[in-house]
């Protein structure tokens, strides 16, 4: 399958590893772009956005961290996949991570055909395709005062209009499409996040935490997006 010469975003400051990546990208039919700081990165985004198919991106780089680039890029385009390639292993930087807007944690150092794997998987589902036979197609969906617009990734209520990320707004389409399923931390994370060993069931915890505030009319005593002690989650569209 070709791969249209997607344009790859690659942000990294160390040259051996931006060169290294710059290659194997352009080895895969890809365009590599490849920039070494911050607001280099966020200037060429705001000229080019419309071009840009996927973003590999360091956090520790000259003149703002990878945290602030993802939540600026994620001010700008909800849609488009990122993958933090970092040092960084500690939970608490990989939960900050997600909370940023990022779709995937790769820790350094790193295995190339994994890295590749999470570049394809991402691409391809940016690509319109038909639903997988087990899903539901869903355009619309309202739960309670709060319509959902997969489309366009927006989730607005009387009061305000939220403008979800790519895996925010899969993770939501995943428990519409399992309605009334309690569903394990385990299988969420096999079955949304796929090859994501980087994602852990905090990582879960902290999405399911912003979905209620989206959808919930009072997210601490959530009536919607259910916990079930020991075990997961049950998504009920009307309790």
């Amino acid at each position: 399958m070709s791969n249209e010469k997607k344009r790859i975003l690659i942000v990294e400051d160390e040259e051996a590893i931006a060169n290294g990546l710059r290659f194997n990208m352009e080895a895969e039919g890809y365009e590599p772009v490849v920039l070494g700081d911050g607001p280099s990165t966020l200037s060429y985004f705001e000229e080019n956005s419309h071009d840009v198919d996927l973003i590999i991106l360091d956090l520790m780089l000259p003149g703002m961290s990878g945290y602030e680039i993802c939540r600026a890029v994620r001010e700008r385009d909800q849609t488009v996949p990122i993958i933090i390639l970092s040092a960084r292993t500690l939970s608490e930087d990989k939960s900050h991570a997600f909370d940023c807007g990022t779709d995937q944690y790769i820790t350094k150092p790193f295995a190339l055909p994994e890295l590749l794997s999470r570049v394809r998987q991402l691409l391809k589902r940016q690509r319109v395709e038909p639903p997988p036979k087990h899903a539901v197609e869903i355009e619309d969906f309202q739960i309670g005062n709060v319509h959902i617009n997969f489309k366009t990734f927006e989730v607005t209520s009387p009061e305000e209009k939220h403008h979800l990320t790519t895996m925010e707004m899969q993770l939501l389409r995943y428990f519409i499409e399992n309605e009334s399923d309690v569903l394990s931390r385990s299988k969420i994370l096999r079955d949304v996040w796929e090859q994501g060993a980087e994602v852990t069931s905090r990582t879960i915890d902290n999405f399911v935490m912003r979905l209620r505030k989206y959808i919930e009319e009072d997210p601490s005593n959530p009536r919607h997006l259910l916990s079930v002690r020991g075990t997961g989650y049950r998504f009920v569209a009307e309790p």
